[in-house]
C-alpha cells in the first residue's frame, strides 16, 4: 500500500480544480510512460490507458477522476479582495478559513490567500457568526499589499482566474488519511498502483481494459464521451459517502447500489459482492442520496454498458475529508479482484 499512498500524496499536491487540470494530466502521462504504458490524452483533457487483454472483443472501462472542487475569480472588489464563483457542488462553509492559491492566467504565477466571509471580525460585525455564507459575502483575502481594485489588477488577476484550495494532506500514525480531494484522488492512486503491479507482473487481464482518468467529473460530464464501442462493463472507482443512515465506514470498501441517478446494475453489483466474499474483502453496501459518478454520467449520455460504482469510505465529503488506510486497501483489493475476474 505504500506506493498507493505515495501516489495519493503526489496527486493531492497538484492543484487541479475542474477546468484547470493540465498539470495533473502531465504528471499522469509522465508516470504512466515511466511504467511502460502509452497513455492517450483526450480532447477534453483526460488521460486514458488501454491494456489489451486475452479477450479483445469485449472491453471493460474503469475510471477515477483527478479534477477537484475549486473556485474561479468572479470579480475584484473595491477593497482589492476577490469575489468567487464555485466550481463543483459544496456549501460555502466547507471552505471558510481555507488557504488558497489564485492561478493568474496572464502571468502564469500564483498569489496566495485565505477564503473568508466579509464579516469576519467578531469585534466589528455583530452577525459574524450568524450571517448566511453566500457568493456575495465570501471572498479571498490576498497575501499581497493591495488596498483597492487597481492594485489587485496590477498583479495580473482578472475574472476567470482559477482558485485552488490547500489540500492539507496528513497521514497519521494511526492510519488515518486527512486531506481535501480524497474524492477522488484516492481512486486515481489505486488505479496507478494497479497499473504498476500489472506491468511488473507482466499480467494479461482477461479482457481489454480502458483505464480512464477523467477531469470533468465534479461538474457532471466526466468520462462519458469517448467510450469504445466494444465496452460492455463500466466501473467507476470514486468515494463511499458517510453520514447518518449510511452503512459506509472508513475501514471497508463501499459498493453503491443507488445514487441520485438511480440504481446501479444489479448483476454487476452482485458480482462485486461475490468477489468480496470470495477474497475476504471487507465491504458495505450503501445508497448515496445526493451523488453522481462518471458511470452515471455515462448512462445519461446513452452508454450501452453495465455500470457499477465502488470506493473507499470518505468522511466529510467535499470538506476536509478523511479515510483510513484500511479502506484504501480493501478498495484496491476489490478493484484488483474485479479486473482479474471474468465478465459479469
Amino acid at each position: 500500500m505504500q506506493q498507493t499512498i505515495d501516489y495519493l500524496k503526489k496527486l493531492t499536491s497538484i492543484p487541479s480544480p475542474t477546468g484547470f487540470t493540465r498539470e495533473v494530466a502531465d504528471y499522469l502521462v509522465e508516470e504512466l510512460e515511466r511504467l511502460g504504458y502509452k497513455p492517450i490524452r483526450t480532447n477534453k483533457g483526460g488521460v486514458n490507458v488501454i491494456v489489451k487483454g486475452k479477450d479483445d472483443t469485449k472491453h471493460r472501462v474503469v475510471t477515477a477522476h483527478v479534477d477537484t472542487l475549486g473556485a474561479m475569480v468572479r470579480g475584484v472588489k473595491a477593497d482589492g479582495r476577490l469575489k468567487m464563483a464555485k466550481i463543483g457542488g459544496y456549501p460555502w462553509n466547507m471552505i471558510e478559513g481555507e488557504n488558497c492559491l489564485v492561478h493568474v492566467a496572464s502571468t502564469g504565477k500564483t498569489v496566495s490567500g485565505t477564503i473568508l466571509i466579509h464579516q469576519t471580525s467578531t469585534h466589528v460585525y455583530k452577525d459574524a457568526g450568524t450571517a448566511e455564507r453566500t457568493e456575495d459575502n465570501m471572498e479571498v483575502r490576498l497575501d499581497a499589499k493591495v488596498r483597492n481594485e487597481k492594485e489587485t489588477r496590477n498583479l495580473g488577476i482578472d475574472v476567470g482566474d482559477f482558485i485552488s484550495f490547500d489540500p492539507r494532506t496528513t497521514i497519521t500514525d494511526t492510519g488515518f488519511i486527512k486531506s481535501r480531494f480524497l474524492d477522488d484522488k484516492v481512486s486515481a492512486a489505486i488505479l496507478l498502483d494497479l497499473l504498476r503491479i500489472y506491468k511488473e507482473e507482466n499480467l494479461e487481464l482477461p479482457n481489454t481494459t480502458h483505464f480512464m482518468f477523467s477531469v470533468f467529473e465534479e461538474v457532471g460530464h466526466g468520462a462519458n464521451s469517448n467510450l469504445p464501442k466494444e465496452a460492455v462493463e463500466y466501473l467507476a472507482v470514486d468515494m463511499g459517502a458517510m453520514g447518518d443512515d449510511q452503512q459506509t465506514d472508513e475501514y471497508t470498501v463501499s459498493i453503491c447500489v443507488k445514487d441520485a441517478s438511480g440504481p446501479y446494475n444489479y448483476e454487476f453489483r452482485n458480482h462485486l459482492v461475490q468477489l468480496a466474499k470470495d477474497n475476504d474483502i471487507q465491504y458495505k453496501l450503501d445508497i448515496y442520496p445526493y451523488y453522481g459518478s462518471d458511470a452515471s454520467a455515462a448512462m445519461r449520455a446513452g452508454a450501452e454498458v453495465k455500470h457499477a460504482l465502488l470506493g473507499a469510505g470518505i468522511e466529510s465529503s467535499h470538506s476536509y475529508e478523511r479515510t483510513h488506510i484500511d479502506s484504501v486497501e480493501q478498495t484496491q483489493k476489490l478493484v484488483n479482484a474485479y479486473l482479474r475476474s471474468t465478465l459479469v
